[in-house]
């Protein structure tokens, strides 16, 4: 039986300091969308970390006909313009799905992009928090971009490198407009480095290969020849061990198919690092490892074409050779089969394979701080704790 997750009682928000020249509008026709998109290219212009998306993925992350989240939740954006010109930009979410699975009322504001001044940010909240009122929500959470199967959290700590693939980045003065227009802590969600130059612990290395000789748990990469039927059964085990953490929702056949099309190639260019565990040949555990494409995305500078030319393209294309990183996406057990080291043997099979193929490191996560389970297994791995990203929270 589930436990109920219900909207915790929040105190109001402070009385907006809003800016009376500034203007906050929602996005109506195709060319607001395209200035939603391409601020933030100018915000972030200069800034060493930062990893522009590639724009028209976003465009097709925004179309209801392409995004199949979109097919069980509703979506407004919203653009601040001072005399004419953009300086902010939120987008806010009522799902559906996420309020019915956990008993909330939260409604949510991603993408969220905005000058250094409160009070722009103060109306951009405003224009989010009355938008999921209407919808019957009762506190307004974020930043999730626009769900937690996509990057979501502030960045609060680790300012020093760039973000890993499907990690979002910002400002530090981001926290700062949040909590000065009223937002509290709702969660933190960790992410850990770590390198394959540090020899694993002794002890994880008995445990790991206790498991693999007496429990006879085999670990296998992903059949690429049959990888429709590797998908579902990565899929069977995703739903069934995430099922009470917080804030997760299973995703939907078209949700998980489309995340997963957009993994493949990265999947097939390291099939060794995307391993699945099996005992008795049930699967019952799985790691997805994958080349850092954020190395990529920043040479392409947000764009493919350039004047019709592949320009950026090939820029990415010529930058992913260098990749010498990884983001560990997903590692996860069944329950039933916790707490056997299965998730050891899975770190120390992708620790080898990586350390083989010449990875120099990278990032595991994220997690959320009080899941002590997987936050030792990954401590126990000889990881560091990096990066801190903020979920925010407050009533509407």
């Amino acid at each position: 039986m589930r436990t109920a997750l219900r909207t915790p009682e929040l105190s109001p928000a402070p009385p907006p300091m809003m800016s009376a020249d500034v203007v906050v509008e929602p996005v109506l026709r195709p060319s607001d969308r395209d200035a939603f998109l391409e601020y933030q290219l100018r915000l972030y212009q200069g800034d060493p970390c930062y990893v522009p998306p590639i724009l028209a993925e976003r465009r097709d992350f925004l179309d209801r006909g392409k995004n199949p989240f979109l097919q069980h939740a509703e979506l407004e954006l919203f653009l601040a313009r001072r005399a004419g010109q953009i300086v902010g930009r939120i987008a806010a979410v009522s799902d559906v799905q996420y309020n019915q699975f956990h008993n909330t009322e939260y409604g949510f504001f991603g993408m969220f992009e905005c000058e250094d001044d409160r009070a722009t940010a103060a109306a951009l909240f405003a224009a989010a928090s009355a938008w999921v009122k209407r919808k019957g929500m009762k506190a307004l959470m974020g930043p999730v971009n626009l769900s937690f199967n996509h990057d979501c959290g502030l960045l609060v700590e680790g300012f020093d490198l760039p973000p890993a693939m499907m990690m979002p980045y910002n400002p530090r003065y981001y926290e700062a407009l949040l909590t000065g227009n009223g937002f509290r802590k709702a969660k933190d969600l960790w992410s850990y480095e770590l390198s394959t130059h540090v020899a694993p612990p002794e002890k994880v290395l008995r445990v790991a290969e206790r498991v693999r000789e007496q429990d006879g748990v085999r670990v296998r990469p992903l059949d690429m020849k049959n990888l429709a039927e590797e998908t579902r059964r990565i899929k069977s085990i995703y739903n069934a061990m995430l099922e009470r953490n917080w804030g997760f929702v299973p995703m939907n056949e078209d949700e998980f198919d489309l995340i997963a099309a957009r993994l493949r190639p990265l999947v097939q260019v390291r099939p060794e690092l995307c391993l699945i565990a099996e005992v008795k040949n049930e699967p019952v555990a799985f790691s997805l490892t994958l080349p850092d494409s954020n190395v990529g995305l920043k040479a392409a500078n947000g764009r493919l074409t350039t004047w019709g030319l592949p320009i950026g393209l090939a820029k990415m294309f010529w930058a992913m050779r260098g990749i010498d990183r990884l983001r560990v996406l997903l590692l996860g057990v069944k329950p039933g089969y916790r707490r056997r080291g299965i998730d050891a043997l899975l770190y120390l099979d992708t620790m080898r394979a990586a350390r083989d193929l010449g990875y120099t490191g990278g990032e595991l996560g994220w997690t959320a701080e009080d899941n002590d389970l997987i936050n030792r297994a990954i401590e126990s791995m000889g990881a560091r704790r990096y990066k801190t990203y903020r979920l925010y929270e407050r009533a509407v």
